[in-house]
């Protein structure tokens, strides 16, 4: 009976709040500013910051019980509905449910905050680049009394609705004195959306294996940052570990065989990063960068004591490529499929007999054939409907034979970008120097304060750059450091390339960036996250001494 009665007392309190926020909505929505905060305001620990926020100096409480409404013509969405159980256990991890229960039996307890409504205009969940990523959140005011009440996250696609999962669980905080869930600077109105629309983190799985738990880690961990395509450079030189079953001996190049990713495994890692909003870009390194294909099909290499590039003589060379991208099409339904096509080295080209040989019939110099092998690749891809993405080498050295279509790939400095979109490609920018995680001496400010638009001034060009891309070379990480590589220098490139340039935090970023980022890192080992110290000599390396997570 008290059971019933509690159902009963929070329906009606409910009725009530609804009625009390219908006949004070608008002055309390009115008297919202839309308005970028001014750098000298106390700090919003959100991160990425949002476009466009304004918030109070309330506090409310929130219901461990808090109960999930969606409607909208994407009311049927199990994306979300499987995001808000996730960020349900997120926020109230602390909290004894039990204990809650036995609280609720001995006295009843009204929250502020008991519902979070999303609607969701699209009924559609496809996940391709550009996808509307946007949303409105409001958290409302108080009116002083104990009155159940809702929050309000309204997107135009489910993964707006995710991204505003993402900002309302940081609103949410543990209070230690009342041990409650509890949102500060209430009321807030918050509208967002991402500066850029590729906002890309590279691993690598040919240097070192990562399991698949790994690998969904670091995907669970980029939703937190809002990064949104995972780069999978699955296959180089060392090992070639994914199941290719037109071509069963590949995956002989794989280290051994207990390290290697079945079609199974590859469709699940792209469901799993589905349901967090993240496409997953699939690479295939040619010509070179490719010794590892050989160990299953020797006749790949131009020769056994010469094994890269792959032998761009032969027609066999171009029908296993094709098998594979075969193959491919059917796990990665991303519409960008990067070729590489950086560092190939010709010289086995033209140190081999029966390969040099077809040169010369085919009137081709090995520059020639490099940019020959290039463009068949491409045109391959092309055929089964995917967006080639090249390494900035094939830009570099013949741009005039590049598909109209190809997104250029910064990597190895500044001004590749201004240069490719001046010719009317798209460019990802991943300058080295500064986004490259694998450089353990480039500090947090660096990563931060690096901008994909530098030297582009016309807005036309400034929209071929997609985005940009943090990589995590492997050749010294593995499952035992990567993710405190990645972290937290990963989530400064997020915030660049999420929030406006010209947001409120900007200036002195050690006032205006640096307390967020170690609040956003203690908040990455909260949910389990092993992210090293934000101002650390070297990146993932430990703490130098005692102190807090906030100050390290």
């Amino acid at each position: 009976m008290r059971l019933c009665t509690l159902r009963w007392f929070l329906a009606a309190s409910h009725i009530f709040f609804i009625i009390a926020l219908a006949l004070s909505s608008s002055q309390a929505l009115g008297a919202r500013v839309k308005r970028t905060p001014h750098p000298n305001e106390p700090l919003t620990y959100i991160w990425p910051l949002p476009a466009q926020f304004s918030f109070g100096d309330g506090t409310l409480s929130v219901d461990p019980g808090l109960s999930l409404t969606i409607d909208g013509n994407g009311s049927g969405s199990d994306i979300v509905k499987a995001a808000f159980d996730r960020y349900r256990g997120i926020i109230f991890k602390r909290i004894d449910r039990f204990s809650f229960l036995r609280k609720l039996r001995e006295r009843i307890t009204v929250y502020d905050v008991s519902t979070l409504r999303i609607t969701v205009h699209s009924a559609s969940e496809q996940l391709q680049l550009g996808v509307d990523e946007s949303y409105t959140l409001l958290v409302p005011k108080s009116n002083g009394q104990s009155v159940a009440g809702e929050v309000k996250i309204e997107a135009n696609t489910v993964y707006g609705a995710l991204r505003g999962l993402e900002t309302f669980s940081q609103l949410c905080s543990f209070d230690y004195s009342t041990k409650a869930i509890q949102i500060y600077k209430a009321p807030w109105s918050i509208q967002d959306k991402p500066r850029f629309a590729y906002r890309g983190l590279m691993i690598d799985t040919s240097r070192h294996y990562l399991p698949i738990e790994v690998i969904k880690q670091i995907i669970e961990s980029m939703s937190y940052a809002k990064l949104n395509v995972l780069h999978w450079h699955i296959i180089d030189e060392q090992s070639f570990p994914l199941e290719t079953p037109s071509y069963p001996k590949l995956w002989k190049g794989s280290y051994t065989k207990w390290e290697r990713y079945t079609v199974e495994d590859a469709y699940e890692i792209v469901n799993f990063a589905k349901m967090r909003g993240i496409n997953v870009m699939a690479e295939v390194d040619v010509p070179g960068h490719a010794e590892s294909w050989g160990v299953g099909y020797p006749e790949l290499w131009p020769a056994p004591s010469c094994r890269e590039p792959l032998d761009v003589s032969k027609k066999f060379t171009f029908d296993l490529f094709s098998g594979i991208l075969t193959d491919m099409r059917k796990i990665f339904p991303f519409e960008l499929f990067h070729l590489g096509g950086d560092e190939v080295n010709t010289d086995c080209w033209s140190n081999t007999t029966h390969v040099k040989e077809w040169l010369q019939n085919h009137n081709m110099t090995a520059k020639d054939a490099y940019e020959y092998f290039v463009i068949k690749a491409q045109n391959i891809a092309l055929s089964k409907n995917w967006t080639p993405v090249n390494w900035e080498e094939t830009f570099n050295t013949f741009p005039s034979k590049l598909h109209p279509q190809t997104v250029v790939h910064n990597w190895l400095g500044p001004g590749v970008c201004p240069k490719a979109v001046a010719k009317g490609f798209r460019c990802i920018f991943s300058n080295q120097g500064v986004w490259y995680l694998d450089h353990l001496d480039v500090p947090w400010e660096s990563v931060y304060t690096a901008e994909p638009l530098e030297g582009i001034r016309d807005q036309s060009q400034q929209n071929l750059v997609i985005g940009g891309e943090v990589c995590m070379w492997a050749e010294t990480a593995d499952a035992s450091d990567v993710q405190q590589t990645i972290w937290p220098r990963a989530a400064a490139a997020a915030e660049r390339l999420w929030s406006q340039k010209d947001s409120g935090h900007t200036g002195n970023i050690t006032l205006t960036a640096l307390p967020r980022l170690q609040h956003f890192r203690c908040l990455l080992n909260r949910r389990g996250v092993p992210a090293a110290p934000v101002t650390n000599l070297y990146a993932r390396t430990a703490p130098v001494g005692p102190g807090s997570c906030y100050a390290q």
